[in-house]
C-alpha cells in the first residue's frame, strides 16, 4: 500500500503508479491461471447435478 505522505512530487507519483499497475497485472494473471487450472482439473461435471430430477420425484420419503 502506498501512503499519501510518501508522494512528494509528480515523478514519484508516476513511479508508484507504474509499480501498482505492474503488481495488479501480475495478480490478475495469477488468478486467471488458477481459475483456468481449476477448470481443467474438475472435468467430472457438476457434483450437485441430480440428472434433472427434482427432490420430490421418485423418492419414498412419505406422501400419500
Amino acid at each position: 500500500m502506498i501512503g499519501f505522505s510518501e508522494i512528494r512530487n509528480f515523478p514519484m507519483l508516476v513511479n508508484k503508479s507504474r509499480i501498482c499497475d505492474k503488481d495488479n497485472k501480475a495478480k490478475a494473471n495469477y488468478y486467471k491461471a488458477v481459475i483456468e487450472k481449476r477448470g481443467r482439473d474438475f472435468g467430472r461435471g457438476n457434483p450437485y447435478n441430480r440428472g434433472g430430477r427434482r427432490p420430490d420425484e421418485g423418492g419414498s420419503s412419505g406422501g400419500k
